[in-house]
């Protein structure tokens, strides 16, 4: 794909395009386009997720108002409480949490410290967003995830900027007021679905994200990968492979994997004939070093880096579980391999307003991409898929922990 086609496309995605937003399916409904008009059909995919309406939020402090965002999804309400400023979720600093407002040095929470927080009795909490040197005060959008309340009550919660949580900490702030009215109801967001077909009726599923965050227009993270995607379609469409291709841009990854686990909850028995999974999030970064994790059997983290060593292209792959959406696929019994270009956040910041294509260089990207697109030739033309069909006991650990079935040792 040439550098003018792959700088249109962040040109014309050059917006926050977040979960279940008119947005992001406008964002679904261009992607689309560019499938067919690289000759491949392609269809939307749509899929439930919990969307609200904000009506109201407030944040007081001792009396005193602070700019705010209360999180989707955490009901409406009023809690009021001293404030407990907690740098950590340990069991002592958790003792002290009951009937308080507690202040977070983080951005989300996931499974067990949210559940720890209400078993503690904790009020509502307050994260916070951002660098108190910035000039910039944006405050994220963030939401209570389903999974991360599971059975549990909802706290009222609410992201302040860092500069407003080190305040109320240096002034000794005694009192803290969470107020939120929403209105919580079932939105859509959407995959978008493209297959080449292969001589067999088995596949290699390969994935990214469009979905971004409230403040970014997602060039990094991940049109990116959806570019690559399209690029490796590019280059595989006139091919005549063993393992046919299916390609599928995820929705709503930004909000835990919601697009990719809801394609290999409705595709299951379709897992069954896909022998593979190769998924993109964050490539062709002006600075970064590219990496692989394989949710597979160690061959194929021994495979990427030979194949890298032969062809010039450095890459650090190793097994394990990549927080993307390979991760469905690895949990379903799929071998599955996420690919990114790592690049630092001073470089490459993610899921704020600087992620814009400043940040990614075309000629890198399409280095990427053809790298990418090698690896997925010789997956697909393959006599048969070299890549073993089980999951490694040490990466389903790691998934049963990245997926809050079991506790991670601290």
């Amino acid at each position: 794909m040439d550098r003018i086609k792959l700088q249109e496309i962040f040109d014309r995605t050059a917006f926050p395009h977040t979960s279940g937003t008119a947005e992001e399916l406008k964002t679904a409904e261009y992607l689309k386009k560019l499938c067919e008009e690289l000759g491949v059909k392609a269809h939307l995919e749509s899929f439930r997720v919990a969307m609200a309406d904000m009506e109201a939020c407030s944040v007081t402090a001792d009396g005193e108002e602070i700019p705010c965002k209360a999180f989707y999804g955490c009901g409406s309400g009023e809690a009021e409480g001293e404030l407990y400023y907690m740098p950590s979720l340990d069991p002592v600093s958790l003792a002290g949490a009951r009937d308080r407002i507690v202040l977070l040095d983080t951005q989300g929470i996931g499974f067990y410290g949210y559940q720890d927080l209400v078993s503690a009795g904790a009020k509502g909490i307050l994260f916070q967003y951002g660098n108190m040197y910035y000039p910039q005060q944006d405050i994220d959008q963030r939401d209570l995830r389903e999974h991360v309340r599971g059975d549990a009550e909802k706290l009222l919660c609410a992201m302040i900027h860092s500069s407003s949580a080190v305040k109320l900490v240096r002034n000794g702030i005694r009192s803290v007021r969470i107020s939120v009215r929403q209105r919580e109801y079932d939105g859509e967001s959407h995959n978008v679905i493209a297959e080449l077909p292969g001589k067999r009726d088995e596949w290699i599923t390969l994935s990214a994200h469009y979905d971004s965050t409230s403040l970014s227009n997602g060039a990094y993270d991940n049109m990116t990968g959806c570019a690559g995607l399209l690029g490796v379609m590019d280059a595989m469409r006139n091919t005549i492979c063993n393992y046919g291709l299916r390609f599928v841009f995820c929705g709503s990854e930004e909000r835990g994997l919601l697009g990719s686990k809801a394609y290999v909850r409705d595709h299951k028995e379709e897992l069954e004939k896909t022998v593979l999974n190769i998924n993109l999030d964050m490539i062709g970064s002006i600075m970064g070093k590219f990496i692989a994790r394989a949710s597979a059997e160690d061959k194929l983290a021994h495979y990427l880096s030979y194949m890298g060593a032969e062809l010039g292209f450095p890459v650090d792959s190793k097994t394990g579980v990549y927080s993307s959406d390979s991760t469905p696929f690895a949990d379903s019994g799929v071998p599955a391999v996420s690919m990114a270009r790592s690049a630092g956040n001073n470089v490459a910041p993610i899921h704020c307003r600087y992620d814009t294509r400043d940040v990614l260089s075309m000629d890198q990207l399409q280095k990427d991409i053809a790298f990418i697109a090698e690896f997925t030739r010789r997956m697909a033309c393959a006599a048969c898929c070299p890549v073993s069909r089980e999951i490694p006991e040490d990466v389903k650990k790691e998934l049963d922990e990245y997926l809050f079935r079991k506790r991670k040792p601290d």
